[in-house]
């Protein structure tokens, strides 16, 4: 009686498998993730000491990569790194241009929480999920996520708070 009753549940799994939606227990979500670091001029002091905005975007870049490559970060996986071209685009507020230092980055992270510590920055401008091609979500993780939404705006917005 009991033999009946665990073939069932085993016909079940295989009618509606995990694996067929993308999506499995043990699988990470891999993705690229790109910063365009602004490099903002700073003035000379006297006659000596100005620096030209691409210098700043470069500099400022550098020490995100060093931090990116060194810094662990539980849950989450650094594969790759990629420094594009330092463009310039003109800047209506200050009269004049800024350079931008982009970055890009292969990420591996175990849970969709994890993209938010990426996708929160001033400096985020794009993102690309690679794998898995498909993600499933129950109301539990979509609580989940929502709640650390929520976290991360509310330090955002009153820091010191939450």
């Amino acid at each position: 009686m009991l033999k009946p009753d665990v073939k069932t549940r085993e016909k079940d799994k295989e009618e509606y498998p995990i694996e067929r939606y993308g999506y499995t227990d043990n699988s990470r979500i891999k993705f690229k993730v790109r910063f365009d670091y602004r490099g903002k001029p700073k003035p000379a002091r006297f006659f000596f000491g100005g620096r030209k905005t691409e210098d700043v975007a470069q500099e400022i870049r550098e020490q995100q990569v060093t931090l990116w490559r060194n810094l662990p970060l539980q849950g989450i996986y650094v594969e790759g790194i990629d420094l594009g071209e330092i463009y310039n685009l003109y800047d209506e507020e200050l009269d004049d241009e800024v350079a931008f230092a982009p970055l890009d980055l292969i990420v591996f992270a175990d849970t969709l929480e994890d993209l938010l510590r990426f996708i929160m920055r001033d400096e985020f401008r794009r993102i690309e999920v690679m794998e898995p091609s498909t993600l499933v979500l129950n109301s539990r993780d979509v609580e989940k996520l929502l709640f650390r939404i929520n976290e991360i705006m509310r330090k955002k917005i009153i820091p010191g708070k939450g």
